[in-house]
């Protein structure tokens, strides 16, 4: 997996392939924008959650294709609840 020089590596990416896109804090999710089976770039957006009046992008760190999308619109996740793996 490439970094950036100085910058700890994501924890979520299993190999080079394979992203586990988790929850960065306690949130509602408020927009499901990819589904399993889309194909997704480099920074596309997999849902929007909100916390606090504000939305928060839970993006992509590769392109790929979304395997699993593990929330619905109206769920609540936690800190580092699984949101979705992009391979």
């Amino acid at each position: 997996m490439s970094h950036v020089a100085g910058e700890a590596p994501n924890p979520w990416f299993h190999d080079e392939m394979t992203e586990e896109i988790r929850a960065e804090m306690v949130a509602n999710v408020s927009k499901v924008v990819a589904h399993e089976g889309d194909t997704v770039a480099d920074g596309a957006e997999i849902v929007i959650l909100e916390s606090m009046k504000m939305e928060i992008p839970a993006v992509a760190h590769h392109a790929g294709r979304v395997t699993k999308v593990a929330v619905a619109e109206g769920d609540v996740v936690q800190e580092g609840d699984l949101i979705a793996v992009v391979e």
